[in-house]
């Protein structure tokens, strides 16, 4: 759960190493790719290896605060594994309801845009265009596309809305508005992950983090080029 939802992978090896030894391991051996995770139990002389599947999920902190708890819990109260059984069961994902977030992701990004001299037509473009590319990720998102689909997909709707301001003289800011009006699909977190990863040692996982938060941004910039070229709009 802390691979899927975002932890550092130091934290991850943390917790796994704390939480065995309170459940009475001897030792926690862990092996972390960007897909997986290899867990080594060591209870005196004997060892059993699992290997999990990390399956793609939102970040979200509030569950890695949640695991964390359990941890500390679970230290105050050793050998105590059907508590931390029903603990870890009872962990829910609860996301910010659609027609909070929406909203809040325009206005966040017509802000912006808004700080780096968009009129205000152009801000309330950027506004519905972001949250309309905030409603097409969402949407995307609860069906199980790919996440490179998602990104590629969301930045051709957000552009297309956001070159509304191009026509019939609505903004005189349109380029703001376009590079504004995406910023949604900023890949920050995995980013700031990748770098944490590579400089406590996590090579592999800082690589593999890298490298998916370039592919998204790269999937993002196809979907703006494309929405471009189709309006034949030159640059921003």
């Amino acid at each position: 759960m802390l691979l899927e939802y975002g932890a550092e992978s130091r934290l991850i090896e943390q917790l796994s190493s704390r939480l065995g030894v309170a459940l009475g391991c001897t030792s926690i051996e862990i092996s972390l790719i960007p897909s997986a995770i290899v867990l080594t139990t060591l209870v005196g002389d004997s060892s059993v290896t699992t290997t999990r599947r990390a399956h793609e999920q939102p970040i979200n902190m509030s569950i890695v605060h949640e695991i964390v708890t359990i941890c500390i819990a679970a230290e105050q109260n050793p050998r105590n594994i059907m508590m931390v059984e029903r603990s870890l069961g009872n962990i829910h994902a609860n996301p910010y309801p659609a027609w909070l977030i929406v909203p809040i992701i325009g206005l966040s990004c017509a802000a912006f845009s808004h700080l780096q001299g968009a009129d205000w037509p152009g801000f309330w473009i950027t506004f519905l265009a972001a949250s309309v590319g905030m409603m097409v990720r969402r949407a995307l998102s609860s069906r199980n596309y790919s996440l490179l689909i998602v990104f590629a997909f969301t930045a051709f709707v957000c552009t297309l809305i956001a070159s509304l301001s191009f026509y019939h003289g609505l903004s005189s800011t349109g380029r703001i508005v376009l590079s504004s009006s995406v910023l949604l699909l900023v890949p920050g977190f995995p980013y700031i992950n990748a770098m944490l990863d590579a400089f406590k040692g996590y090579i592999s996982m800082g690589w593999g983090r890298w490298t998916q938060a370039t592919l998204v941004t790269l999937m993002s910039s196809l979907g703006i080029m494309l929405a471009m070229g189709l309006l034949d709009i030159q640059g921003w």
